[in-house]
């Protein structure tokens, strides 16, 4: 067993070729964290999304019990039962940290994650290379849910979430002449990019409590970046609704607000009820 990494996540590979097994047109993409986790099936094939499934826990829980969900879902939910062309994990916490690629030195992965998260002399520190701004993503993978799905399924890609937004969005933006705040809102927590001229200023993620927390966090940023929350232009992606309580509160105090317009390359069997939600979810194909 090796790390390889590429050139936007990290790939377990498997000592033993799999590959008869396979489905050759379906990948599985998996994005977890400790308050929930979804999973997204896409025929690759006919450029369908079969499956998009989210799953919520009552309070959040700690990685051990996370996984003790994980493999629950993996025996109630049958599609998951099978082997894929590809499979993808998407880890969903606070533990990360952006190096320039130009400073970066893989020798030194805990020194950059020390002085902006609590990490543990046993934790496992993994990093993505973000092309699109020469930057590395270090941060520390859920390993008990890589070590569950290497077991399960052998050859696989992980990532951090922030990593796929980041990317995504800078993509989407290429050829952006203004300044956009891009907010990935979650059930419990949200991460904040701010873009100018398609050029990545800012990313950081926040957990909240309450309505208030949220707008605290989304006002304070803008202060500290010297936006005014008049005149901004802030897109919302993730788990919002048009004139849901977050929604209301970011409107009270921000005016130029949109729920973000994203375009993908297929179709859903099932399509969801707004094609902004699981962003990174489906950016991650």
């Amino acid at each position: 067993m090796r790390l390889k990494p590429t050139e936007t996540g990290q790939k377990l590979m498997a000592k033993t070729n799999n590959s008869s097994n396979k489905l050759p047109h379906l990948d599985l993409s998996i994005q977890l964290g400790l308050s929930g986790l979804s999973f997204c099936i896409l025929n690759t094939a006919s450029k369908t999304i079969v499956s998009l499934n989210e799953f919520h826990f009552e309070k959040q829980l700690n990685p051990l019990k996370v996984l003790d969900e994980l493999k629950t879902i993996f025996t109630n939910e049958a599609l998951l039962n099978n082997d894929f062309s590809n499979v993808t994990i998407i880890h969903d916490n606070e533990l990360s940290t952006l190096v320039p690629k130009s400073l970066f030195n893989k020798n030194h992965l805990a020194d950059y994650l020390k002085f902006n998260a609590k990490i543990l002399k046993s934790d496992f520190i993994a990093y993505d290379v973000i092309a699109e701004n020469n930057s590395v993503n270090v941060y520390v993978p859920y390993i008990n849910i890589n070590n569950f799905i290497y077991d399960k399924f052998g050859t696989f890609t992980f990532k951090h979430v922030t990593s796929v937004l980041i990317e995504s969005i800078l993509k989407m933006e290429v050829d952006s002449v203004s300044t956009k705040v891009y907010v990935n809102v979650s059930f419990d927590h949200f991460e904040i990019l701010v873009l100018e001229k398609n050029k990545l200023l800012l990313s950081n993620n926040f957990t909240y409590n309450s309505k208030e927390d949220f707008i605290y966090y989304l006002l304070f940023t803008a202060e500290q970046l010297n936006l005014d929350p008049e005149t901004l232009n802030l897109i919302l992606i993730g788990a919002i609704h048009e004139h849901d309580e977050l929604y209301n509160i970011i409107y009270k105090y921000i005016r130029n607000v949109s729920l973000g317009t994203i375009k993908y390359d297929f179709e859903y069997v099932d399509k969801p009820k707004a094609n902004y939600s699981n962003f990174t979810l489906l950016k991650s194909f």
